[in-house]
């Protein structure tokens, strides 16, 4: 009975290694309006900290005028007592530019379905260099090494996209973003593409 017991605990030793390697399902972008409900409202349903409060659309007239991608491109990155992504990281940049739009709309946007993009983004080797390295490179709680095959092999069976949105979504002791939340979707995804060309495959899913 106990080498029975053994040899089931064996078996299962694959299946649970699957399990942590797999990419976890990330949640479908949200509406402009459900952004601004749950997250944006904090601030801009009554003005804190001097930011433009929902329904003023004088207010958002005079940041709109300066374009809306430069708004967008704030919202993102931070601005003022504004943080990145509003505080959220989680957030995508996607979710951050339908939000934005609603409120400058006064809610009579629809719901975009590109992205904001900056204009200027730092490369892949500069986020890993910068950031992603510092548990990457040696495997930090887990995190797959720089350069090894074998640990980003499993991470990779659904190609590349799967696992930037849960590079941005955040992911077991991985912060949203890797913790640095100015840090944009195209940004993210460069620097997961560049970590993977250090392991010889090929970026799939572009």
């Amino acid at each position: 009975m106990k080498n029975t017991k053994t040899a089931a605990g064996l078996l299962l030793l694959p299946l649970l290694g699957m399990a942590l390697f797999t990419t976890p399902s990330v949640a479908a972008d949200r509406s402009g309006k459900e952004v601004v409900d749950t997250v944006c409202a904090a601030c801009h349903a009554t003005g804190k900290d001097g930011a433009p409060r929902i329904g003023d659309q004088a207010a958002w007239a005079q940041r709109a005028s300066k374009g809306l991608d430069r708004l967008t491109q704030n919202a993102i990155t931070g601005v003022r007592n504004m943080p990145a992504h509003g505080g959220q990281a989680a957030l995508s940049d996607l979710e951050m530019t339908r939000a934005v739009a609603y409120m400058v709309s006064g809610g009579n946007a629809t719901d975009t379905n590109k992205a904001f993009k900056p204009a200027k983004s730092r490369t892949g080797e500069q986020v890993v260099k910068e950031r992603c390295q510092e548990c990457h490179l040696s495997g930090k709680q887990g995190a797959p090494k720089l350069g090894d095959m074998n640990d980003w092999k499993p991470r990779l069976k659904n190609g590349v996209d799967p696992l930037v949105k849960s590079a941005i979504a955040g992911h077991n002791s991985m912060p949203a973003r890797g913790g640095q939340a100015n840090l944009s979707d195209a940004e993210m995804k460069a620097a997961v593409e560049y970590m993977v060309s250090k392991t010889g495959g090929a970026a799939e899913g572009k």
